[in-house]
C-alpha cells in the first residue's frame, strides 16, 4: 500500500507511525498542525492504508500500545493534561522546523556590524526583550531597549542605517511597532523581528524574520496573555549563536 503513497502521504505515514503514543490523544485538527498537512490528506493517507478514517486509525494504534512514551507524563496523566503537553510539543516542534539557518547567520552578521542595538516591545514580549538585551551587553554590544510607545516612534526616525533594530511581538501588528518599522525602512535601518505571525505588518516589512508557531488553543479566551514560548525559544537559539560565532571571530 505505501507505494501508493504520495510523497507528502509517506512522510504524514511515517510521522503518524513513529509518534503513536503522541498521535493516540490528538484529534485530526491538531494532528493536521503537529504535521503541517491538510486534514483531508490525513484521512486521504489513512484509506489509503487500508483505516475507514481518522478515529480507526486512533482507535487501532490505542489498541496496540504498550503505554511506552518518550514522556514519563504522557503515561501517568489524564487525556485533559496530555492536551496541554502535546499543545506545546507542536508549537516547538513547528518552530523548530521553521527556523532558517541563513536568516539566522545574517541575522548575527547585521548585529556584529552594528554600533547600536535598539530593542523595542511590548507587553508580555518585554521579559523576553530585556534577557536579550542583558545578554547582547554581556557579549560587548552597545544596547538599547524601550517599551515606551511614543519613546518607540520618535526614536525610530532619527536611527540611522548603521545601527540595527530588534523587534519582539507576538502578533506583529502592535501599532507603534508597525509604524517603527515603517519609519526604519525608509532610512534603511536594517530589522530582525521575532513574531509568530508570518502575515503581520510587522512581518512584511522586516529584512530578517524568526517565525515562530503559535496554536490557535488558549486557556485564556478573555484575556491577551498567551505564551511568548516559542518566541523564547527564538530568542534563545539567536543569541546563543550569536555568542558562538562572535566568540570564534574574536580568537
Amino acid at each position: 500500500m505505501k507505494n501508493d503513497l504520495s510523497t507528502t502521504e509517506l512522510y504524514l505515514w511515517h510521522k503518524v507511525e513513529e509518534n503513536r503514543e503522541v498521535v493516540k490523544n490528538m484529534s485530526i485538527t491538531d494532528l493536521s498542525e503537529y504535521t503541517n498537512v491538510s486534514t483531508a490528506t490525513i484521512v486521504r493517507t489513512l484509506k489509503k492504508m487500508g483505516f475507514t478514517g481518522y478515529p480507526a486509525y486512533k482507535e487501532t494504534i490505542r489498541q496496540k500500545s504498550k503505554r511506552s512514551s518518550n514522556y514519563k507524563v504522557m503515561n501517568e496523566a489524564d487525556i485533559e493534561i496530555q492536551q496541554v503537553i502535546i499543545k506545546n510539543e507542536i508549537e516547538l516542534n513547528n518552530t523548530l522546523r521553521n527556523l532558517d539557518y541563513r536568516t539566522i547567520q545574517e541575522s548575527i552578521y547585521k548585529i556584529q556590524q552594528a554600533n547600536l542595538i535598539y530593542i523595542f516591545a511590548r507587553g508580555f514580549s518585554e521579559s523576553i526583550a530585556q534577557e536579550l538585551q542583558i545578554k547582547l551587553q554581556l557579549s560587548g554590544k552597545y544596547t538599547e531597549f524601550y517599551t515606551d510607545p511614543n519613546i518607540i516612534r520618535k526614536i525610530s526616525q532619527r536611527i540611522s542605517k548603521n545601527n540595527a533594530v530588534i523587534f519582539i511581538s507576538l502578533n506583529g501588528e502592535t501599532e507603534e511597532l508597525v509604524f517603527s518599522s515603517q519609519a526604519l525602512s525608509k532610512n534603511k535601518v536594517p530589522k530582525i523581528t521575532f513574531t509568530t505571525n508570518g502575515t503581520s505588518s510587522l512581518a512584511k516589512t522586516s529584512d530578517f524574520l524568526f517565525l515562530g508557531y503559535k496554536t490557535k488553543k488558549t486557556y485564556f479566551p478573555e484575556y491577551e496573555v498567551q505564551s511568548r514560548l516559542t518566541i523564547q525559544v527564538m530568542v534563545r537559539i539567536f543569541i546563543d549563536a550569536y555568542m558562538i560565532r562572535t566568540q570564534k571571530s574574536n580568537l
